[in-house]
């Protein structure tokens, strides 16, 4: 059988996979889709960290000496996700060497209740970068206005990022002109700007969901035609400002410093419209010098019945601002839809977030009365807890 992802990592696009818990990594299945599947990163957020520690009692052991140790919920929480993050970039640190340092990368993001105050997001990126103390760790940081000036700041302090929460074109060649600051800031302070590392995560399905629930509104076939075809549209223009900005003189002078490129990042991958094909925005987003972070029903999809059809963005570039007049023609406001999207992207991830804390509290109060004894999970993450560097 053809190895379809083989296919597409020839082509240019890495695999990572959008999903993290402990039960995945106790029980091997990270490094499984590593080795078999080619997987070769990891992003997590909070929707994953809530529903992961909904989902098990892998997580019981720790929470009780957490409790035991009388930590309050935030503290927990940390502790909680840094220890899986810590034990993923174990799992993948084949993938980072073998990479020199370019994919092999896992993501934990700040605390998304922070999005519009820099300060604390340089403050709280700093600390993550302390706590899981792994060298191919991403810290994500959301593209929020307030954001761009901590993307430039954490990079700043040779700690490398995720840019995440990103929907728009000039927020995009914002967070890549932050990126450029940043490394210049970093060779200034003295970093080693080859250890450096960022990717820009550019959602793709959640624009097509938006836009089209507007084109619906409207009703007319013109606008009905449209549908499916915005997110990808949008992503295929901002892959045109990567090339033009890493083409560049200015990069140029950074790359000859030892620099990598921030590669574009294409997330929230899953089709949302059961009308249109699962591995849409896989197969008509690949171009070399990318990722593709995806769920892994979305992995093993494409691994199934993907086609790698070479580079369906470069060529791509006049369609794609055709989609963008249409789209203005029959009344859609693309700023609009930009700004609504960041809007309840931040707020998703704050209810999430919200979410895991009020999980976490009433586990601790359920450990610390002595309802959730640590459990055989205890003796299954032995191992993790010597990868992870314990809790």
């Amino acid at each position: 059988m053809t190895d379809k992802l083989n296919e597409l990592t020839a082509a240019g696009v890495a695999v990572w996979l959008d999903d993290l818990s402990r039960v995945r990594l106790s029980s091997g299945g990270l490094d499984q889709l590593r080795r078999e599947k080619h997987v070769a990163g990891v992003t997590t957020n909070p929707t994953i960290f809530a529903k992961a520690l909904s989902d098990a009692d892998e997580y019981n052991w720790q929470l009780h000496d957490l409790a035991t140790r009388g930590v309050d919920v935030e503290e927990a929480v940390r502790m909680l996700t840094t220890y899986d993050v810590r034990w993923a970039c174990d799992v993948m640190r084949p993938s980072y060497d073998g990479s020199e340092g370019v994919d092999g990368r896992v993501s934990i993001e700040v605390d998304p209740r922070s999005a519009h105050d820099a300060d604390k997001t340089v403050a709280e990126a700093k600390a993550l970068w302390w706590l899981v103390d792994r060298p191919n760790l991403y810290i994500k940081i959301p593209a929020t206005e307030e954001g761009l000036s901590a993307i430039t700041d954490t990079l700043a302090e040779g700690i490398s990022v995720n840019v995440t929460l990103i929907f728009g074109l000039d927020r995009y060649s914002a967070v890549m002109e932050a990126f450029l600051t940043g490394l210049e800031q970093a060779k200034a302070n003295g970093h080693d700007l080859s250890k450096i590392g960022s990717v820009a995560s550019f959602f793709v399905s959640r624009v097509d969901s938006e836009v089209d629930k507007r084109l619906e509104k409207i009703g007319s076939e013109q606008a009905k035609a449209l549908k499916g075809k915005a997110a990808v549209a949008n992503a295929q223009l901002a892959y045109e400002r990567y090339t033009e900005v890493f083409s560049s003189d200015r990069w140029k002078a950074l790359a000859a410093a030892g620099a990598h490129p921030q590669r574009p990042l294409w997330a929230s991958t899953s089709t949302k419209n059961p009308d249109y094909r699962d591995v849409i925005y896989v197969e008509e987003l690949i171009a070399p010098g990318t990722v593709n972070t995806m769920p892994e029903a979305v992995i093993h999809a494409y691994a199934d019945h993907g086609e790698t059809r070479g580079d369906t963005i470069t060529g791509a570039y006049d369609a794609a601002r055709k989609v963008f007049a249409d789209l203005e023609s029959v009344g859609v406001d693309m700023d609009d839809v930009i700004a609504t999207l960041e809007r309840e992207g931040v707020e998703k991830f704050e209810a999430s977030w919200q979410e895991l804390l009020d999980g976490v509290r009433k586990s601790l109060e359920a450990a610390a009365s002595g309802k959730d004894a640590p459990n055989k999970a205890a003796k299954g993450n032995a191992k993790g807890a010597e990868k992870a560097g314990g809790a």
